[in-house]
Formats: structure tokens, sequence, C-alpha cells
């Protein structure tokens, strides 16, 4: 059975914001669902986009698709990202693989600051702050839970799928995070990305200690249209782009449900029971054949 397809609502408006992390001004972008709130709230942690680190990306079909489910949502442009204070990564990391996993330590500096700054707004709920990402963005996610329990729940989107195989300090640091993380995650990652082992690896520490998880591998994906920045020989990466959203969209809304919801609602905001997963052995690498690889529509 083919999933059915996500309509994403209209683009959203968000509204610009600055917030302070560690000397630097950092830029966000913010999107509310109608109402007052207080609501849950998702900080997405966006991926590199070599050549184009200062062009301002407000991410606004991850806006669409959570505030559709009731979700706020912080889109942060770290140090050295758009509009944000700090050197870019080619600046600062450039062709240094060593320097690789510090950058993104002081990154997740920038997504810890973001909670800080939520906190101050009447709009969220402070006690249901989710943490979601994509390549980069999926290691700073690893990095940000395994830093304490601020988070109910995470979403690692095929976190260094395109560095595993050549950086051994980002394969260290991924495993060191699984293993102080308690935080419940979902792992995904396509077939045909670069790698399934950055996700496959995370997925076996966290089986072995516990933690409750899903892990997602999905059917090869070929995206009609290769954006420049990712003409990398891995087409499945581009999943958790905008062109792949209706591959994914359901399974993340299922599980930011199941911990984001108000305790005793009974269900998630839109899908998805209110009880968590259980833990080990029963949260398993689920194939999903029944996906399809095609681009999502609008």
């Amino acid at each position: 059975m083919v999933a059915a397809p996500v309509v994403l609502p209209s683009a959203p408006t968000y509204t610009e914001v600055f917030y302070p992390s560690a000397g630097l001004r950092i830029q966000a972008y913010v999107y509310k669902p109608e109402g007052d709130g207080p609501f849950p709230v998702v900080i997405y942690n966006h991926g590199s986009r070599t050549g184009r680190e200062r062009q301002s990306v407000p991410f606004e079909y991850v806006g669409a698709l959570l505030t559709g489910a009731g979700y706020a949502v912080l889109v942060a442009e770290r140090r050295g990202y758009g509009r944000s204070d700090g050197a870019t990564w080619p600046e600062d990391v450039g062709k240094s693989r060593g320097r690789m996993v510090a950058r993104l330590d002081e990154e997740t500096d920038d997504v810890l600051a973001a909670v800080d700054y939520l906190r101050t707004q009447a709009f969220v709920d402070a006690r249901r702050i989710g943490v979601m990402g994509w390549s980069f963005g999926g290691i700073v996610t690893m990095f940000a839970v395994s830093r304490g329990n601020v988070f109910a729940v995470a979403v690692n989107q095929a976190g260094g799928a395109l560095t595993w195989n050549g950086n051994p300090d980002v394969r260290t640091a991924l495993a060191a995070a699984a293993q102080k993380s308690a935080t419940p995650t979902l792992l995904q990652v396509a077939e045909n990305d670069r790698t399934t082992d950055s996700i496959t690896t995370v997925g076996e520490i966290l089986k072995t200690r516990g933690v409750p998880h899903r892990m997602v591998i999905y059917p090869p994906f070929a995206a009609t249209r290769q954006p420049p920045s990712f003409t990398t020989g891995a087409p499945g990466h581009t999943v958790f782009s905008e062109r792949g959203v209706s591959v994914w969209a359901s399974d993340v809304l299922e599980f930011l449900g199941r911990y984001l919801a108000r305790p005793g609602a009974g269900s998630s905001l839109r899908d998805g029971p209110s009880q968590p997963l259980p833990a080990g052995p029963a949260s398993l690498a689920i194939p999903r054949t029944s996906r399809s690889g095609r681009p999502a529509m609008r």
C-alpha cells in the first residue's frame, strides 16, 4: 500500500528574530499556528548549503508541515549562515576535517541558546520542545540531545550520511552522542543516500541502551532536479528536501505527536497515540517498501 500524499498548507508567514548565543547574534524564523498558544515547539536545524551560506533560507515547507499539525517552529540560521554572526563554514572549517566536529559543537550551542530564547516567549509551552534536523542539522540534533533532557523528542534525518565514510571524528562523535542521549528519537534515511550507516549505528546504540526510538530506511529516492549544493552522487539525501516531503512527513508527524501531545490528551495534535514507543528491541528498523520515491507534490 502506498502512503497517501501529504498536502501542505499554503506557505505560512514567519517572523524574523535574532537571539544571542555566546556573544553572537543568531538569525531565526519563527512560525506559529493560529491562536494564542501556548504551543509545543520544534527547533529545526538545517544542513550545509555549499556556496550559499549567506543566503537566508526559512524552510517554509517545514514551517507549513509543522504549523499545520499545531506546532510552533523555530528555524535557526546557525552561526555563519544567513544573517547570523560568525564565520561561514568554508572560512572556519575549509578543508580541515579535524575542525568539523568542533564547529558542529559550537553550532549546537546556538541551538541550546534558541531554547533559552523560546522559554521567554508566551506562545511557547516550554515543557514540550522538540528538535529536528537534516544532514549536518541531524548531527547537531544528536549533539543537542546528548547534552541533557531539554528536548522531549528528536528527529534525525540522515545526520552524518554524507561525511560518515570519510571522517572518523564524525563517526566517533555521533556514536558518543547516542551513548549519552535519553531522548526518544526518530531516525530516517534513504536507501540510496551515501550511506545508511550513520543512522543504523545510532539506532543500534539507542536499541542497546533501551532508549525509545524508531528507525525508518526509505526506498531509493530520485529527485527530478538536484539542487547545486547536492551534486554529491547521493540522490537519496535530497529526500528530506521539499521534493521528498510526501515520503517522510507522516512518519515525522506521528512520532512528534507521541511525545509532544499534551499529557492526558489521548492523541497527538494530529496523528498517533500519546503513549511513547517501547524502548529497546521493540523499536526496530522498518524498511519502508510501501513508500513512494516520487518527489512531493504541492
